[in-house]
């Protein structure tokens, strides 16, 4: 009933929306397809048979948000998930809907900065923690969410995409760390680090593998993936608040807790499961090589290891015998209303009505291989896909990313401070200088 009003209601909406800009409405619409040189043609094609506008544009600026269609930014994948969902809005809306795709890599400050100018789309796609410098900046708008509606999502999504008690998003997705192991070469989930590194030590001595294990560092560090130990003891970046979030006024890199992760750190590179030789363009190889038994990545690991017919099993991270937990970071992705859309309510309806159905988060999942953050959505998806209920209950316990913009200020010397452990420097005097640095930038 909800959403048959609000298509109702949108419709009415979409009429005067369109009407107002007058018989100039398809000309406009084309040329905003013709940014894209290379597909301009299929773009005119497409409005004129009344389809979804899915170009990809490789050179000049992305459409944007001008009143006479729902412009959508996202990568190619989601862009792709999208287009059933958006054949759907505008049939039972009849709003059309403009899918624009924009790199990756390039999405966030192209949204930031053509919004910031007065541009940019309706909606953007992209990760929980863009939004503390997105809120600064004046590019997102509150996203209100009913407790019954926000009640149906994983609760660490919600909580990823609110910034100081306001809700800026609606997720799709959750993501986490976690242990990736070989079953041929190591047959039984570990139950602590300790364990991992004994059988993966011994596999090294016998010969059937090359490396303890296989987790993504680098010659200058890598604090998302030094993370989980880092805050196995209580410790970590920012304290966290009890209503959610964290306090960015308060550094606890040089707490006794993340000293004694930044110990463990040093532990595991004592016994060869860390090293700064493997970095992004390498970790991952070294595992659908069968060089080593046990790889902790995300999701993004595992279609390579597919490929390459590696059997595989998913675990959370072993934590340590001693009591340490390890606590790896949640990284949430969702869909944000642009604070200048032409659109805005049209945009609030897509996002609240649309995006939280489980249909659509199942399509998302489908081209991403992330568990979708709508539970309806998970528990459907995680029945009938093993991976995707491994993934969830790796990410259980995790802390969502910090999405406050003070975070720039910590990933080079954190990331940095965690090499320079496994290279050898004591961990407290090396987290301590990491510590002054990021007040510092603070």
């Amino acid at each position: 009933m909800k959403r048959t009003t609000g298509a109702v209601a949108i419709t009415s909406a979409a009429a005067l929306l369109l009407s107002a800009c007058g018989g100039e409405s398809g000309e406009e619409n084309t040329d905003s397809g013709a940014n894209a040189e290379e597909s301009s043609g299929d773009d005119a094609a497409a409005e004129e048979e009344g389809g979804v506008d899915s170009a990809a544009t490789s050179e000049g600026a992305p459409a944007a948000s001008d009143g006479t269609s729902l412009v959508i930014w996202a990568d190619d994948l989601r862009a792709a998930a999208l287009e059933d969902v958006a054949a759907t809005f505008e049939e039972e809306t009849g709003v059309p809907v403009t899918l624009q795709v924009v790199a990756n890599e390039n999405l966030r400050e192209q949204f930031k900065d053509s919004v910031g100018a007065g541009a940019g789309p309706d909606i953007a796609v992209g990760a929980h923690d863009w939004l503390g410098e997105l809120v600064q900046n004046n590019v997102v708008a509150p996203v209100q969410l009913a407790s019954d509606l926000s009640g149906q999502f994983n609760p660490d999504s919600i909580e990823a995409f609110t910034y100081e008690g306001q809700t800026y998003g609606v997720p799709y997705s959750v993501e986490s760390l976690a242990l990736i192991r070989n079953t041929e070469l190591a047959p039984d989930e570990p139950e602590t680090m300790e364990a991992l590194v004994e059988t993966g030590a011994q596999l090294v001595s016998d010969g059937e593998a090359e490396l303890v294990m296989a987790q993504q560092l680098g010659q200058e560090g890598d604090a998302y993936n030094m993370y989980p130990y880092l805050a196995a003891y209580g410790g970590g970046i920012f304290p966290l608040l009890e209503e959610g979030g964290f306090d960015a006024s308060e550094v606890i890199i040089d707490s006794e807790e993340t000293v004694q992760g930044g110990e463990k750190i040093a532990w595991l590179a004592e016994q060869e499961a860390l090293t700064v030789n493997l970095d992004g363009s390498n970790t991952i190889p070294q595992f659908v090589e069968g060089n080593t038994a046990y790889l902790v990545s995300g999701p993004w690991a595992i279609e390579q290891s597919t490929e390459a017919g590696i059997n595989y099993a998913i675990s959370p991270i072993p934590d340590f015998e001693d009591g340490g937990e390890t606590t790896p970071f949640l990284g949430v992705n969702g869909f944000y209303v642009s604070a200048e859309s032409q659109n805005p309510q049209i945009a609030q309806t897509f996002v609240q009505e649309y995006v939280s159905r489980a249909d659509v988060q199942v399509s998302l999942y489908e081209a991403g291989d992330r568990p979708p953050a709508l539970t309806e959505a998970y528990e459907q998806v995680a029945a009938d896909d093993e991976d995707i209920e491994s993934w969830g209950q790796a990410a259980e316990g995790g802390t969502p990313m910090p999405n406050i913009p003070q975070m720039n200020a910590v990933w080079g010397p954190l990331g940095k401070a965690t090499a320079d452990i496994v290279s050898g420097n004591d961990a407290a005097e090396r987290l301590g200088t990491a510590q002054s640095e990021v007040e510092g930038a603070l």
